[in-house]
């Protein structure tokens, strides 16, 4: 009777640990769940199908199938033979921490400072684009951003013969529709600044000398094109000294500029940010009929309401340049999370692009034929639109 006894004891007291245990795992991993829910409760990630993307291709295609072959069998008879379903404990971890399994990008992303400096998502490769040379931003200390050396006048001239302008069918009528702007005004390119193959690429900065060249020259040919264009060359790194702030405060200084403009005119509806890429010759520069060219990558701020709407415009974009220059754009980017901006002023309208234009090697003739071959897409889509929309 006491055997019988203490074997009951013993059967309720293992069924109570088990219990124990269960709930309180069970409530480890909901609070977990709900913390990460609060942790992104931001404005800036609201529910979006763009988000119900992410969240469905971070997991494999086989495990999807999997789950919803769970209300019907059949559809997993698609799936080889081999295959097997995913382990439930790998997604629910992968679901709780966002840390992929066999992906220690995902890891290493969150966990090493400035490794999501190099983190990005590739919505669309171009040739040769993968993640070993995705865009790199580069961070000078802000008084490299104020110096302004004197360059021979010879380094700025462009040897192309310039193209005949044929009057263009269709204008804006005087109208300004396209803003161009720099919020890195101090990217610049070596040969520019008369430092053509020199080693160290942190020199490619100047507070005169730089990528507002880049842009003035894509407001003409725009111009050229039918298309108003107006483009603010404000020196970016005195505006940060002025107000104390290092690199970092770039696209804070820039959103002021942008907000200014949009205030003192209505008209503007595209909005074009020009940037430089820290990158080397060999991934920055292609050859197309027997010409040179900077290449060119779209980058998109992931953390802003007009994302979907931006990311569509750049692929569009991309793709035209695909067609017309075989090469030529290395493609869509998105970024987003810690160490990157993120938002890039892209919600500032669902036509605000961000381009990387060549990288410090690339000289004014290869930049200008790349300003050309943009002109020619931005145009023809934009006219394309004004077509749809009339």
């Amino acid at each position: 009777m006491k055997s019988s006894s203490r074997m009951l004891f013993s059967d309720t007291s293992s069924r109570q640990i088990r219990f124990v245990s269960f709930f309180s795992i069970a409530g480890l991993i909901l609070l977990f769940i709900v913390a990460g829910m609060i942790s992104s409760s931001e404005t800036k990630y609201q529910l979006s199908s763009s988000m119900l993307h992410d969240w469905i291709t971070s997991f494999s295609t086989e495990a999807l199938v999997y789950g919803m072959g769970t209300e019907n069998h059949y559809l997993t008879q698609v799936l080889p033979e081999e295959s097997e379903p995913p382990a439930l404990s790998l997604v629910a971890f992968q679901f709780i921490t966002s840390v992929k399994p066999g992906d220690i990008r995902s890891l290493l992303g969150g966990e090493l400072p400035g490794f999501a400096l190099y983190d990005a998502k590739i919505h669309v490769a171009g040739e040769g684009t993968n993640f070993t040379n995705l865009p790199i931003e580069s961070a000078p200390a802000l008084d490299e951003l104020l110096k302004e050396r004197e360059v021979p006048t010879e380094k700025l001239k462009i040897n192309n013969a310039k193209d005949q302008v044929t009057p263009p069918l269709q204008t804006t009528n005087g109208r300004k529709v396209a803003f161009i702007y720099h919020s890195h005004s101090y990217e610049s390119y070596l040969p520019l600044l008369g430092l053509e193959g020199n080693k160290n690429a942190n020199l490619a900065n100047d507070g005169k000398t730089n990528i507002t060249l880049v842009g003035k020259m894509l407001g003409e040919e725009l111009d050229d094109r039918g298309i108003g264009a107006k483009v603010d060359d404000s020196n970016i790194g005195a505006l940060l000294n002025e107000q104390g702030w290092e690199h970092g405060k770039a696209y804070d200084v820039s959103r002021t500029i942008v907000q200014s403009a949009v205030a003192g005119n209505d008209d503007f509806n595209l909005f074009i940010d020009i940037h430089r890429d820290s990158l080397r010759e060999k991934d920055t520069t292609v050859t197309i009929n027997n010409e040179e060219y900077a290449r060119t990558v779209f980058v998109i701020g992931e953390e802003n309401p007009n994302y979907e709407k931006n990311l569509a415009l750049a692929k569009d974009l991309h793709e035209e340049l695909k067609t017309k220059y075989p090469g030529l754009s290395r493609g869509v980017i998105g970024k987003k999370g810690q160490g990157v901006d993120g938002i890039y002023n892209q919600d500032i309208s669902p036509n605000a692009m961000l381009i990387e234009i060549g990288g410090v090697d690339n000289n004014l003739e290869q930049l200008s034929r790349t300003v050309k071959a943009i002109a020619d897409v931005i145009s023809e889509h934009y006219w394309s639109t004004e077509k749809v929309n009339n």
